[in-house]
């Protein structure tokens, strides 16, 4: 079995009070798109910054590269990442392209190729603007050009898609596409969720410092043990009168059928000939998150009053 690119084992960042990341253990294969997702103040941005070497951890090990991220000797490796912070800054008075070229020459790289990333990004025509002329969306176009220089062996997004229109968060998912086929991994944290879930390997979900949840969309909603929503059209409105489909039924005449028995009603209503239509929605990336923030918010509220009724009866 090949070594990850990034490797977190039992690692735990703390700043006094504030438990930033506990016990997070994350194994990123080459090639690997992992969706990165929770509230603020989760700890998406402190795991980021484990991984660029930016802070060390208090307890456990990163790895990155076969090397550790925070070491001196690290240099040359951080030349192979790229990195998007959430919030993107520039010098003002300099243009996108004076921007791109000083950013592609700290990575030995040529003011061709910075040329190039703005064309991929859709901004070679404002290119010799000042940064302060840009607009957000612009200034986001700029930021995923600079991530991109080199074509990283690993690339971290902090909210990538903010600011974008529909047409460049499109363009922006089929880059991360290319560059997963050619072999790049991708730490890719958002609030938005829509569109994403078909451009990621696998989601890890955290809040308060801690993993709720890892692994395949299909994995944590099998887990999650959410229903497949199916919707037939005909069969004459026999469905509240069918024992075997009325357990399912909801009052928009939908069946809301367990994970483990989709295929089984399927057949089971593919064999009506009175069926004309029908489609099948299985659950959503944004249904699977809400559902294991709300049961880790249950977790947690049930430790704290097995703490209080602790501290109550000594």
């Amino acid at each position: 079995m090949n070594k990850p690119l990034v490797s977190l084992k039992n690692v735990s960042k703390h700043y006094k009070q504030l438990k930033a990341l506990t016990s997070i253990n994350l194994d990123l294969a080459q090639g690997e798109v992992l969706g990165l997702f929770g509230h603020n103040g989760a700890g998406k941005t402190t795991m980021m910054k484990l991984i660029l070497g930016v802070i060390s951890p208090d307890v456990g090990s990163v790895t990155v590269m076969d090397m550790q991220p925070d070491h001196k000797s690290a240099w040359h490796m951080r030349a192979r990442m790229g990195y998007l912070p959430e919030n993107v800054m520039f010098y003002e008075q300099l243009s996108g392209l004076e921007v791109l070229t000083y950013f592609a020459r700290l990575k030995g790289k040529t003011k061709a190729h910075a040329k190039e990333l703005l064309e991929q990004v859709g901004i070679a025509h404002a290119m010799m603007r000042p940064v302060k002329t840009y607009s957000k969306g612009m200034r986001q176009r700029l930021g995923l050009a600079q991530a991109f220089i080199g074509q990283p062996k690993l690339l971290l997004l902090d909210e990538p898609t903010v600011g974008l229109d529909p047409s460049a968060t499109a363009e922006f998912y089929q880059s991360v596409d290319q560059l997963k086929t050619q072999g790049t991994s991708v730490v890719l944290c958002s609030h938005v969720l829509p569109g994403v879930e078909q451009h990621i390997d696998r989601a890890m979900i955290i809040s308060g410092g801690t993993t709720l949840a890892l692994g395949t969309i299909a994995e944590l909603r099998a887990s999650a043990n959410l229903p497949t929503k199916i919707m037939p059209v005909g069969l004459n409105g026999i469905l509240a009168e069918d024992k075997m489909l009325n357990p399912y039924l909801d009052s928009t005449s939908t069946l809301k059928v367990p994970e483990q028995e989709k295929l089984n009603i399927l057949r089971y209503l593919l064999a009506d000939s009175t069926l004309s239509d029908i489609a099948v929605e299985s659950a959503n990336l944004e249904q699977v998150y809400q559902y294991y923030l709300a049961k880790g918010a249950n977790q947690s509220a049930g430790i704290h009053m097995a703490l209080d009724k602790s501290k109550a009866e000594a």
